[in-house]
């Protein structure tokens, strides 16, 4: 009997776990929508997966090592949960059965269930994690597969049960691979393109980036039609640029549709739309490309194409604005080279601002001979590049630590910047960096001064103290820094330290506008935008924000253009500057129209000048004299439009009155002297030529001439107004002269005939033998007595 009973409870605990087995079995593998409380606990670990579990290819697993926080949000859950259970008591069957049935189709939709293709478990659905050669995999994998294809095991065992399949189409397969392939050659092209500084390296880069083009590698796509486009390490290709930007466009790239969107703009490769350049503009933007909301923002301020909405080019700027300004670091980022190119022509190298390289070497030579002044100097250009001169970080450290070491406190600021801001030359360091600020503000630095006043503001390297940022921001401030008037017109904006006041820091923000830095401009703009300390302007706000959004990381293509432009290959140049013109730039709205006016090759012969007066308006009307002047001349002469002497007569009086051009002057006075596109008067005519003459030095010898040639026509008239033979015979000589006038003019008369006859005479005995020449003698015949016989 005993041993019958010991068979029997064996044979219910066998049953037992048999039955615990099959429910587990159920649970896991089949999703019960049972309406006990168990099955609930599962549903919320479904709606609730992003603690404690995770889900791959439908199944739901328990994360192993569980953090702290991992355990409190567990008993968060378990108290949720008996929540739902005491609620779910008191609902009816049929609330609970909808409750579930909601709860089951979420999970369903968050986790969808792959299922394996082929192999020995067609149609099955995968099990993760599964183990394959003693390891568990969470995912499909390639592994065990020369081909590379993705598997998956419908069972956790693949050794023991041989079950499994693909996890994607042979044809998916070769998809995936090729773009992995070209994934793989697109990051070498990208590693070569930014850790080199070569030009034969660049064109390099770029063959690998054309090859994953050839492959539909968007990224490559972009990078290849943008460099084709410009003429970047690529021979320049407008064509074959627009069909990689129309196949781009067609897979949703926001790039491909803002590049489109250009080609239509400025007709080239295609024949002129505005209203596709806006379709494609706003599909670009919508996409979030920065640079289609910048086009957009200046379209609507200028009212190009759309009707003028001050607004609607606010919401564009402001979005753009935003992330440039988030750009901005604390030694205040690249400089924007802005070189016209009408200005340089009329005075070569002044007006670019760009240092020689002849001085460059030698400053560089000053500075290895330990000038302080020069290495500082140099270290300021290479930090913020500019004027010729490359960003380098690494040797911008190296001239400030040369002339730090040698007491220069300017230089122990700028390395405190450095340090502040981090790179990959300089570790970011708040205690070296402190140490810098505290040097150079004890010296009485004021770039020290407001190092220091960030630090105890931020609380970098020391416990945040808002007195002593205000009062080191107040010391920067006082000797002009602009950092510190920034930062000081912050704290009152914010009410940081200080009682909040608006005009303290609509003042401080001025202040630091007047000395170009960007983020004055965002905050002005933000005022002027929301009326905060300001009567709101819309108008004020659009030119601030659109200022900030000028200095973006690209306008360095400002500098790329004009060194295509400098090394002959004008195509490429006018095309870069094309497109910065369509961002609203001013200065490339005038280049563009430069060159164009030289007839670039780009575009048909008959179309440079009409598209030069278009670009010409634009830059006129951003307050550009030379623009507006070239307004003035193109319908003076009739270039791109028909001869216009009324509207040419329009042009030079807003020069004149608006920017007060002694050019704009003259041409007012050669057009009053004329009487073109006006009632000719000469009074007029003499009163801009004199104008002209004061307002510029370099007009006057110009007016004098015009102002002679002036005379004789005024002369002329007058003679030609008067009757010659009327006024003689109203002339009475006897009472005018005396009565014996014909004697007296008879003598002076031959006292000068006289003195013409006596020094005509005493010229011709005064001419001179020229030196050297004699008199040939003549030869002397010989005596009768040796003369030849005859």
């Amino acid at each position: 009997m005993g041993r019958l009973r010991l068979l029997l409870l064996l044979l219910l605990g066998a049953a037992a776990l048999g039955a615990v087995a099959l429910a587990a079995a159920d649970e896991e593998g089949n999703q019960d929508e049972s309406l006990e409380p168990k099955t609930l606990a599962a549903e919320d670990q479904v709606k609730d997966h992003s603690t404690g579990t995770r889900v791959v290819a439908g199944q739901i697993f328990l994360e192993s090592g569980k953090s702290d926080s991992q355990s409190e949000d567990e008993e968060n859950f378990h108290s949720q949960e008996e929540e739902k259970e005491n609620s779910l008591e008191e609902l009816n069957s049929l609330e609970m059965s909808n409750l579930l049935n909601k709860e089951l189709e979420e999970a369903e939709i968050q986790s969808p269930v792959l299922t394996a293709i082929g192999g020995t478990a067609d149609g099955e659905p995968c099990h993760f994690p599964f183990l394959f050669m003693e390891k568990e995999y969470a995912e499909c994998t390639a592994d065990g597969r020369e081909d590379g294809r993705l598997w998956c095991a419908t069972t956790y065992d693949y050794k023991k049960d041989q079950k499994w399949g693909f996890c994607e189409t042979e044809e998916q397969s070769n998809k995936r691979r090729q773009m992995q392939e070209a994934e793989d050659v697109y990051q070498t092209g990208m590693k070569i393109l930014n850790e080199s500084s070569k030009k034969a390296q660049k064109k390099e880069a770029y063959q690998y980036l054309l090859k994953a083009a050839d492959m539909n590698h968007t990224k490559a796509m972009e990078k290849v039609s943008y460099a084709l486009l410009f003429g970047d390490y690529l021979k320049q290709n407008i064509q074959s640029s627009k069909e990689l930007f129309e196949k781009l466009t067609e897979e949703g790239s926001p790039k491909g549709q803002m590049a489109l969107g250009f080609l239509y703009a400025s007709g080239l490769g295609v024949n002129s739309s505005q209203a596709k350049a806006l379709v494609y503009y706003t599909f670009g933007a919508l996409g979030g490309n920065l640079i289609a909301h910048m086009i957009l923002g200046y379209r609507y301020w200028a009212g190009i194409g759309v009707l003028q909405s001050c607004e609607s080019a606010l919401t564009h700027y402001r979005l753009v604005a935003n992330h440039v300004a988030s750009d901005i670091s604390l030694t205040g980022g690249t400089v924007v080279q802005r070189i016209r190119l009408a200005d340089e022509v009329e005075n070569p190298g002044m007006a670019s601002g760009m240092l020689e390289e002849d001085l460059i070497q030698y400053y560089q030579f000053l500075a290895e001979k330990g000038d302080v002044q020069a290495q500082v100097g140099l270290g300021q250009l290479h930090l913020h590049g500019g004027r010729g001169v490359e960003q380098n970080h690494q040797r911008a450290f190296e001239y400030f630590n040369q002339a730090a070491n040698a007491g220069n406190s300017h230089a122990m600021a700028f390395l405190g910047k450095m340090y502040s801001e981090g790179s990959d030359v300089v570790p970011q360091s708040n205690e070296t960096a402190l140490q810098y600020f505290k040097k150079a503000a004890d010296m009485g630095n004021p770039v020290g001064q407001s190092g220091l006043g960030m630090a105890y503001l931020y609380g970098r390297g020391v416990p945040v103290n808002y007195e002593l940022a205000l009062k080191y921001f107040q010391k920067a401030a006082e000797q002009g820094w602009v950092d510190g008037q920034l930062q000081l017109g912050s704290m009152y904006y914010n009410g940081i330290g200080v009682k909040r006041d608006y005009k303290q820091a609509l003042k401080y923000f001025n202040l630091a506008s007047q000395g170009g830095h960007i983020l004055a401009f965002y905050n002005l703009a933000q005022m002027h935008a929301t009326g905060t300390g300001v009567m709101r302007s819309c108008h004020t706000a659009v030119e601030l924000f659109k200022n900030v959004c000028e200095r973006g990381r690209w306008s360095e293509r400002l500098m790329t253009a004009y060194n295509s432009y400098k090394d002959g290959d004008s195509n490429s140049a006018v095309v870069q500057y094309l497109l910065l013109a369509e961002q609203g730039y001013e200065v490339a709205q005038s280049n563009a129209a430069f060159i164009l006016d030289q007839k670039a090759s780009i575009v048909g012969e008959n179309e440079t000048y009409p598209r030069a007066l278009l670009h010409w308006n634009r830059a006129a009307s951003q307050g550009y004299t030379v623009a507006r002047i070239k307004l003035g001349d193109y319908h003076f002469y009739g270039f791109g439009t028909d001869v216009d002497y009324e509207t040419a007569f329009i042009h030079y009086r807003l020069a004149s009155e608006q920017q007060h051009s002694a050019q704009a002057m003259f041409n007012l006075g050669y057009m009053h002297e004329k009487g073109l596109g006006i009632k000719q008067d000469i009074h007029l005519a003499k009163r801009f030529y004199d104008m002209a003459a004061e307002a510029s030095p370099d007009a006057q010898v110009p007016v004098f001439l015009a102002l002679c040639k002036l005379g004789v026509i005024y002369s002329v008239q007058y003679v030609q107004e008067i009757n010659i033979r009327e006024v003689f015979s109203h002339i009475d000589m006897d009472q005018l002269l005396g009565p014996e006038w014909d004697l007296y003019l008879m003598t002076i008369i031959t006292l000068l005939l006289g003195t013409i006859i006596a020094y005509r005479q005493r010229q011709h005995q005064a001419i001179p033998r020229p030196a050297g020449l004699r008199p040939a003698v003549p030869q002397q015949e010989p005596p009768p007595e040796h003369r030849p016989p005859q």
